[in-house]
């Protein structure tokens, strides 16, 4: 576990129960990819370590490039942030809650890395496998990662298949150094 994931966690959690309360937590998946999308922008880290500026001001200036698609409650999510320092959080606070969304509706995110862009019927299919053996509707993320070769990884909650070429090929070469 990375120390951005321990350190979002709690965050991530706080806000989770307070949608949930008040059910909101569509509203806030919306807020928390918008604040996210503002914090991977380029030049955001530069503002973000701009010395003269105030956490207060840049909390507001967030704030303001995220314009309407924040409430208040998500504006006083960025001042809380601003006071720690903590603004870097804000895209694995997102996934994270994400992941807690997922699960209290019953459905498990499923990451599926592979070498190249996957079919619908690919999707289909893996998502299907995915639901029969975890019991739980499946939401499929995809990334492309060409450096695997061919095949693919796929995680989802606890279970990591690794059926990727570049890991049969570290296993042959661990095999053939015995």
């Amino acid at each position: 576990m990375s120390d951005l994931t321990t350190a979002a966690r709690p965050y991530a959690r706080a806000v989770f129960e307070m949608a949930q309360e008040a059910g909101k937590l569509t509203e806030w998946s919306a807020q928390l990819a918008a604040m996210s999308a503002v914090v991977a922008a380029e030049g955001s880290s530069a503002l973000l370590a701009h010395p003269r500026m105030t956490k207060e001001q840049k909390a507001t200036v967030f704030g303001e490039i995220a314009g309407d698609a924040l409430d208040d409650q998500g504006r006083n999510l960025l001042k809380a942030l601003a006071e720690h320092d903590r603004f870097v959080l804000l895209p694995e606070i997102s996934t994270i809650f994400e992941q807690m969304k997922a699960e209290a509706e019953g459905a498990i995110e499923a990451e599926i890395i592979s070498a190249q862009e996957m079919s619908d019927d690919q999707q289909q299919t893996i998502a299907a496998a995915l639901q029969k053996r975890l019991g739980r509707e499946i939401k499929l993320v995809t990334k492309v990662d060409p450096t695997l070769m061919g095949g693919a990884i796929v995680r989802a909650g606890d279970l990591v298949i690794d059926g990727s070429i570049q890991s049969r090929l570290k296993d042959m070469k661990a095999a053939l150094a015995r």
